[in-house]
């Protein structure tokens, strides 16, 4: 994972697998291991900052829909993985492959493109509870 901004409740990661251009972690900034165990406050703000993500990967990706994975099979850290995804890709109507065999590990260039729009966008937009 390559380190993208952090927010309020999580922090912001491009994943290396750039198979979807735009795929990134949003990892919850303290340790649980489901999402049950976030109550409140907490919960909305880390659901908010995902979407949030969300929004903007959208926007700089033009892709049709995100997908949301959460595992935790092997990382039990709380986690969201947000993968952009298109009609033309060849897992359209179907789930992402989390760890492909033959991943697309984007150029330097493209990855740190990425990451500023991301980040910029982040810091623009970012919004809280209190707005």
């Amino acid at each position: 994972m390559i380190f993208i901004t952090e927010l309020s409740t999580s922090t912001v990661f491009l994943n290396r697998d750039q198979t979807h251009p735009g795929r990134c972690i949003v990892a919850l900034n303290w340790h649980v291991d489901e999402l049950f165990e976030l109550k409140g406050k907490e919960l909305t703000q880390y659901i908010q900052e995902v979407a949030n993500v969300a929004r903007v990967l959208k926007s700089i990706t033009g892709c049709e829909k995100i997908n949301y994975g959460i595992y935790g099979d092997t990382v039990s850290h709380l986690h969201f993985h947000l993968v952009p995804k298109k009609p033309e890709d060849d897992d359209w109507d179907d789930a992402f492959i989390n760890n492909p065999q033959n991943p697309i590990t984007g150029k330097d260039d493209v990855n740190n493109r990425l990451i500023s729009q991301i980040r910029q966008e982040l810091e623009d937009k970012h919004e809280t509870l209190g707005d």
